[in-house]
């Protein structure tokens, strides 16, 4: 796995989770445009994922941001129609890009369902898009914040536990063709494009994901529980309610592994 600084902030509940994490991500934004021309931010889909988006978009801080030079990218995608509510471009317009009036050249959205002739020509659209954007020589932007979800089978993005997806190295976007969850159809970063981001911002909530938070900073094999291998290149943040932090090992809550809200103020 990454070698990365990993973090564990555990909040209330739900709620003060969204709040927690929008406030950070507020103020990380302000802080990577004061010292970048433009920032790469890599969204998620899910509950959790869309509220934290809601939230930031109700923030008054929120129009203190100069969203014309922040560049919106998706970890995966449902293989779905334009417009489908189950796509997290969706979500995450209707909860936040849509007010932010950003150019449209600057939301990233995965390929929807018929605007390829296949769902392997559509990976390659995208996989072409991110080296549009990318600097001379390299195959992708330099992202500096990635926010993940987590399935209570330690997936993230579409990369599923035994899937041949978690073990590639060579590709930069994968076409997933059997996921486990419906849609059967999916777009998604691979590991290592993941883990070259700066920062990789991890929120979960529910104690149905407690086991695959327990697993991950257990450090299992990343093939039987993906999230295990995320590490971004500067920081891994576990932002957890504690349902979700609930069945966590005793021997895993040691302070040089495991913070809470009330500690360690950095993101």
């Amino acid at each position: 796995m990454t070698e990365t600084e990993r973090r564990v902030r555990v909040y209330d509940d739900k709620n003060v989770l969204a709040n927690a994490v929008a406030a950070r991500f507020l103020k990380r934004i302000g802080e990577i445009l004061e010292a970048k021309s433009e920032a790469h931010i890599v969204l998620t889909g899910g509950s959790m994922g869309e509220a934290v988006l809601a939230t930031v978009a109700r923030a008054k801080a929120r129009d203190k941001v100069d969203w014309s030079r922040v560049t919106f990218w998706w970890g995966d995608e449902r293989y779905l129609p334009s417009g489908d509510p189950e796509r997290n471009e969706t979500q995450s317009r209707r909860a936040l890009l849509d007010s932010l009036g950003v150019a449209p050249e600057r939301i990233k959205a995965f390929p929807a369902l018929g605007e390829h002739a296949t769902i392997q020509e559509a990976a390659d659209a995208y996989a072409a898009e991110l080296a549009a954007a990318a600097p001379e020589g390299a195959r992708y932007p330099h992202f500096d914040l990635t926010f993940l979800g987590v399935g209570g089978d330690g997936h993230i993005a579409s990369l599923f536990p035994e899937h041949d997806a978690i073990r590639d190295r060579e590709h930069v976007v994968l076409a997933e063709t059997d996921s486990p969850k419906p849609p059967a159809e999916r777009l998604t970063l691979t590991l290592p494009v993941l883990n070259s981001s700066e920062r990789i911002w991890l929120v979960l909530a529910g104690s149905d994901k407690a086991g695959a938070l327990g697993l991950a900073l257990a450090e299992a094999s990343p093939n039987e529980v993906p999230v295990a291998g995320i590490g971004g290149r500067a920081r891994t943040v576990f932002f957890v309610d504690k349902d979700a932090a609930a069945e966590v090992p005793e021997n895993l809550l040691e302070r040089e592994r495991y913070w809470t809200a009330a500690h360690d103020v950095r993101g």
